[in-house]
């Protein structure tokens, strides 16, 4: 499935030639709180209405409760949605991959997920996972599949020994705060073709205090999430983001991140006060 990206989200082409919205919307910690469900359900339709039509969910977040919010939300719109799952790394042998996706699509109430991912690493071997991912996309249960917080050396791994030549993405944690796939693993995925996605791309809320960054939104007339958002879309069509709102303010703010300028002046004040790595940095997880 080709999800086309709205006039104000740019496309990113994944390796299999379907195309994805830069801007999408995370789930982790949404469905927690059966209070927050109207409101959560909700934020997620504003969201899509607004062109952030990628969904990343996981069967980790609240245990499923995420994946059935997600269904819940994009039931009757299916069409609309680029759907993203992912596998716990204790279920990813060759059967326990087939079996965790059947029952993520239980939850979300469709026939086929858009994007599969290994969550982490664990200890069932890779050639397994590829082996059921592969499976998967020839049952029709998968559109594709990729990996998350997978470091240069997985990567290496993955589309070699392990024959993962068909992964699509790698999602890690990557914002103005850790900035450490700069140096080995953007370069290594740009010279394969493939697109990172930035997890926490506002650092779970962390960053938004910070000085600089709320000086730089003030001069810009923007909200320093919708800055810190910005700063990491600067790398689309390399990289693609999914960012959580839990009403539909928020989500509504974040698809206004995608109409922030940053001049050469914001940028240089981000530039030194969140520098580049200038050496490896060991992949970050959270």
């Amino acid at each position: 499935m080709t999800t086309p990206a709205s006039p104000t989200n740019p496309s990113v082409p994944l390796p299999d030639g379907r195309v994805v919205p830069a801007l999408g919307q995370g789930t982790w910690r949404l469905g927690d709180d059966p209070r927050r469900r109207d409101t959560e359900i909700a934020a997620l339709r504003a969201g899509i209405d607004a062109g952030l039509t990628l969904i990343d969910t996981a069967e980790m977040y609240g245990q499923g409760a995420s994946e059935s919010l997600v269904g819940e939300a994009v039931a009757g719109r299916r069409d609309e949605v680029f759907l993203v799952s992912k596998v716990l790394p204790g279920n990813a042998s060759r059967r326990g991959t087939i079996e965790a996706c059947h029952a993520s699509l239980g939850r979300l109430g469709v026939e086929r997920l858009d994007l599969y991912l290994l969550h982490w690493r664990g200890g069932h071997p890779v050639t397994d996972t590829v082996e059921a991912m592969e499976a998967l996309v020839a049952e029709g249960s998968i559109g594709g599949w990729g990996v998350s917080n997978f470091d240069v050396d997985d990567m290496t791994e993955l589309v070699g020994p392990a024959g993962g030549v068909n992964v699509q993405t790698n999602q890690v944690l990557y914002n103005l705060a850790h900035r450490g796939p700069e140096f080995d693993l953007l370069p290594w995925a740009r010279d394969h073709g493939m697109p990172l996605m930035s997890y926490s791309p506002v650092d779970s809320g962390e960053l938004l205090d910070h000085p600089v960054l709320t000086s730089v939104a003030a001069d810009l007339g923007a909200a320093p999430a919708q800055v810190a958002l910005a700063w990491v879309l600067r790398l689309a069509p390399d990289m693609l983001a999914a960012v959580k709102a839990g009403t539909t303010g928020h989500a509504l703010e974040n698809a206004a991140a995608l109409a922030v300028d940053l001049d050469d002046q914001a940028f240089v004040q981000l530039e030194r006060a969140f520098p580049a790595p200038s050496g490896p940095v060991p992949l970050e997880m959270r």
